[in-house]
């Protein structure tokens, strides 16, 4: 399904605005590739962690909904290579997606609410990122900083140039039609027999 938005999203690469108006977003810095990695893995407890947040102010507020806004145009992760590949017209999105989900942790951690909570998830994060030498793998995002009012889409145009994007997507319109094939047999037998019974 995410292959069919293709013609509804804008078609440019990202979503960058003028200088002046990112200047009024919230900068959030970059991530290495092998930082990503790990940020996505927790993902979900980071923004569970978010929502229970007592004091929810308009840097949270706006943290959280672009990272859910950013990890929506990546259609949700489901891409491959979005994540590890950095030649996958997803992987630039994915990056902004997962930077502001970690820049969100930061807010969080710096703003003692829910402490031995956050200190745990924290503590947990940064045991995987020295388990996995996090910092040290890199892609050509990996020095990108993001603002959160400029979204980034994929790069739609070159996803004719990405195998595995291209067979994602050529598989969700076969499966598409499959489906709209067998509601148009499943609907002729019926439509033929009530029109015998009206003669």
């Amino acid at each position: 399904m995410g292959c069919v938005l293709v013609s509804i999203l804008p078609a440019e690469g990202h979503l960058r605005e003028p200088a002046a108006t990112a200047a009024r977003g919230i900068q959030i810095p970059s991530l290495s590739h092998g930082q990503m990695a790990v940020i996505a893995g927790y993902r979900s407890a980071i923004l569970d962690l978010a929502a229970r947040q007592h004091r929810s102010g308009p840097v949270l507020r706006r943290l959280t909904n672009f990272a859910r806004i950013q990890y929506t145009y990546c259609l949700w992760g489901m891409m491959p290579g979005s994540l590890s590949d950095d030649d996958s017209p997803f992987n630039e999105c994915m990056h902004a997606a997962l930077a502001a989900t970690q820049a969100l942790l930061l807010h969080i951690q710096a703003s003692a609410d829910n402490a031995d909570a956050t200190q745990a998830l924290t503590a947990q994060i940064e045991t995987d990122m020295v388990r996995n030498h996090a910092s040290l793998t890199l892609c050509r995002y990996s020095g990108e900083a993001f603002d959160t009012a400029a979204v980034i889409s994929p790069r739609w145009s070159e996803i004719f140039f990405h195998a595995p994007t291209l067979a994602a997507c050529a598989g969700v319109i076969l499966a598409m039609l499959s489906v709209l094939v067998f509601l148009l047999r499943l609907h002729a037998p019926q439509s033929a027999a009530a029109a015998a019974g009206r003669r």
